[in-house]
């Protein structure tokens, strides 16, 4: 058996590689990767002069394919996880509470952005003030649970969690994707 290759960490301009779901924590950060990669495009689109296709279809396939399935781990299976074995301390509920918060403004914003992008790719114009105010606040709030996630949330993930809870998380994220659990191995294989 050959040593396995590192996995390196994309650009974030793909979907995170299924390959890092191995190690749930990397690719809950490497989705975060994807994320900021996506609020930048979002961030071009809220301020060009003209429409983007390519960027408008990558932010709406992101948008319908990737960001509930990312955020449905995050709630309800890493937030819980960590609820459970973080000490009194860590004062993490409040920084998931904020985190929340966030999401759920981005969540509310969510419907009239993927119309706005939609309808843009439909008609062929560009964005008016208006639609350009509502990306911008969608992409800030998507950013303000990404730095608390990657500055808060994950550095303490690495170190609470078990590897049974690892291995948990990690089953519930591949039958999230449709894929099969991965097959119980020895320590010596």
């Amino acid at each position: 058996m050959q040593p396995s290759e590192p996995l390196l960490r994309g650009s974030g301009e793909k979907p995170t590689s299924l390959g890092l779901l191995a190690n749930p924590l990397d690719f809950i950060s490497e989705d975060h990767l994807r994320e900021r990669q996506v609020c930048a495009m979002i961030d071009r689109l809220a301020t060009a002069d003209a429409l983007n296709r390519r960027e408008v279809t990558t932010v709406l396939r992101f948008l319908n394919e990737e960001l509930n399935v990312h955020l449905r781990d995050e709630a309800e299976d890493l937030f819980p996880l960590l609820a459970r074995r973080c000490t009194a301390e860590d004062a993490i509920e409040g920084v998931i509470d904020r985190i929340r918060a966030d999401q759920d403004e981005a969540m509310r914003l969510l419907p009239e952005v993927r119309a706005m992008l939609a309808g843009c790719l439909d008609r062929g114009g560009d964005l008016s003030a208006r639609e350009r105010g509502v990306l911008s606040r969608f992409a800030g709030h998507v950013r303000r649970h990404l730095v608390a996630e990657n500055a808060i949330l994950l550095p303490i993930a690495r170190v609470r969690l078990t590897r049974a809870d690892l291995r948990i998380l990690s089953k519930h994220m591949r039958s999230r994707r449709g894929l099969p659990d991965f097959s119980e191995t020895t320590d010596a294989e």
